[in-house]
């Protein structure tokens, strides 16, 4: 089982972004928290950002757009070069039309799902995506506390993913600690977001821990 780490830089120093981004270089992928001040009540970085970090970056970036109408704006960020975009589905008029035309553009396409949203009218569609992100707090701010109460939408997933064989990333994303990871570990995540965790410290020694406790508690249901 693979376990990656996906720092996210709304934890990092925004004047420095570069160098950020180098800080975290032994992780899978950089996640890249895009809000737009409407779908969350929030405001972070938009497409000319996401497109100069994109030329700098040593990892892939890993996208999450918080924001409204990602039909329309979601496949500019695949056009750019993002790894995987992922968008909510709450704010998709349609989440499969998108996926596939992130897909077809060349990038992993993922669905994020609100702590309140449920996940069974998306466990027949799961083929049409390439990640699906709980999340594990309220989404639009950092710094949340891990919301157990998501576990079982996650293990319903994983229970899913692997009946059907399917090559499925989940994603967790808040409140991720060496503490919570492994709680979304056994619960069937794979993909773990995590900021002030990685940022706070060392970075890569923070990585590595994260990950170590992630692949003590590995699904296995």
């Amino acid at each position: 089982m693979v376990t990656r780490i996906n720092p996210s830089i709304l934890a990092a120093d925004f004047a420095n972004l570069e160098r950020e981004l180098g800080r975290i270089s032994t992780a899978d992928l950089a996640h890249v928290d895009v809000m737009d001040n409407h779908f969350v009540p929030n405001l972070t970085l938009g497409l000319p950002i996401v497109e100069r970090l994109l030329q700098v970056s040593p990892i892939p970036l890993d996208l999450h757009l918080m924001i409204d109408d990602p039909d329309r704006w979601a496949p500019a960020y695949a056009e750019a070069g993002a790894y995987s975009v992922t968008f909510h589905a709450e704010a998709a008029a349609d989440a499969v039309g998108l996926a596939r035309r992130l897909r077809d553009i060349g990038a992993r396409a993922g669905i994020a799902l609100k702590p309140g949203t449920a996940v069974e009218p998306y466990l027949d569609l799961l083929d049409e995506f390439d990640q699906v992100l709980v999340m594990t707090v309220e989404p639009g701010f950092g710094g949340q506390s891990f919301m157990a109460s998501t576990m079982p939408k996650l293990s319903l997933l994983a229970d899913a993913v692997r009946e059907r064989g399917l090559d499925v990333w989940l994603q967790v994303d808040g409140g991720i600690t060496e503490d919570t990871i492994a709680q979304a570990a056994q619960a069937g995540a794979n993909t773990f977001v995590a900021g002030s965790s990685v940022f706070n410290g060392d970075p890569a020694g923070q990585i590595a821990r994260l990950r170590a406790a992630a692949a003590l508690h590995t699904h296995t249901h």
